[in-house]
């Protein structure tokens, strides 16, 4: 029962000038239910892409374990759910091929020969991992697997010999990364084993959160895409306007107000955005007409992907058909990739 994909004005397929011989790999980790910051991101993209070239996504749920190995059981529960987002959106499995990261061997094998060509001083100064080491307190704590993680990113990718990779502009850094591994793999072989890849932005590089900061299931500043009418009414009422917008009358901030940028992420008719702009900035619009507004439009994104999810909700089986059949396409395809790495490594002279 594939869902049919969700027409929307803001999706670009042509963004970052896809051909229909690119190979596309991206993918999440399963530590909760997706939001708008993950659609905004890269499902709009996956969904623009797919049939027009080859798609895979990948459910990363050894990534999720490199800081959630004490809620182990937790993320395997979020696998499913995950592949339940996938599909309410409107990813076709007869169209993109969904696999869980864990199912495929390939991925850890090659992620233990790559950790070679990488030193840990390159690892640290990786912005993405910085980042993330900030906003988790992890000091250095680290836990190694986390500190690795774009190492078993660049695994994921080559895995599949992918060229095209839709990513926030958060993680650039990672196929940046991705692309030094591949030169150095390509320099041993002699030959060029593996292509590099590059990027594909979206229209939206990155959605802030209700507060202002980075969107995160872990801050719970984030919109889930299964939001009910009234829990898209509470989030969008708390959401960061201008503090020193105190009546309507008064003259608005534009910059950095969180509405504004969901209005111009997902609203349908951005000329009447840009009048609202227009107006709050010289005074006379008051910040709960601008939520309302934003609520009607979330509502109408959000209200389709609800109902489709509730319904696949209720056909686990054919969830789990779709993570078993994916997986089993992708394996042969990654252990195809690792057999020419695996040379390149002279393993198996």
């Amino acid at each position: 029962m594939p869902a049919n994909v969700l027409a929307h004005p803001h999706v670009d397929p042509r963004r970052g000038q896809v051909d229909a011989t690119d190979v596309i790999l991206t993918g999440d980790r399963p530590t909760g239910s997706l939001h708008l910051g993950h659609y905004a991101g890269s499902l709009r993209s996956r969904l623009a892409l797919q049939g027009r070239c080859a798609q895979t996504l990948l459910i990363a749920d050894l990534q999720a374990l490199t800081d959630s190995s004490g809620r182990a059981a937790d993320v395997a529960r979020h696998v499913s759910e995950v592949a339940l987002d996938y599909l309410a959106v409107g990813i076709d499995p007869a169209l993109t091929t969904i696999a869980v990261q864990s199912r495929l061997s390939a991925l850890a094998e090659l992620t233990v020969l790559y950790l070679n060509l990488v030193t840990v001083a390159r690892l640290e100064r990786n912005p993405t991992v910085k980042a993330e080491v900030e906003l988790r307190g992890f000091e250095r704590d680290i836990p190694a697997g986390f500190l690795c993680y774009p190492v078993s990113q660049a695994a994921d990718i080559t895995a599949f010999r992918a060229t095209l990779v839709p990513v926030g502009d958060d993680q650039l850094p990672m196929i940046e990364q991705t692309n030094e591994i591949v030169r150095r793999v390509n320099r041993l072989a002699g030959v060029s084993v593996l292509p590099e890849c590059r990027s594909l932005l979206s229209s939206t590089p990155r959605l802030p959160g209700i507060d202002g900061r980075k969107a995160s299931k872990s801050l719970g500043n984030a919109i889930p895409l299964s939001a009910t009418a009234d829990e898209i009414r509470r989030l969008v009422r708390a959401m960061y306007t201008d503090a020193g917008h105190v009546r309507a009358s008064d003259p608005g901030r534009v910059e950095g107000n969180v509405v504004f940028a969901y209005l111009d992420a997902f609203d349908p008719d951005p000329a009447t955005v840009s009048e609202l702009k227009e107006r709050y900035q010289v005074g006379g619009l008051g910040d709960l007409a601008l939520k309302r507004r934003l609520e009607g439009v979330l509502e109408a994104l959000i209200a389709p992907i609800r109902a489709r999810r509730a319904e696949l909700g209720g056909d686990r089986a054919y969830v789990m058909d779709v993570l078993r059949a994916g997986s089993a396409r992708a394996g042969a395809t990654t252990e195809a990739v690792l057999r020419d790495v695996r040379g390149a490594f002279a393993l198996d002279a």
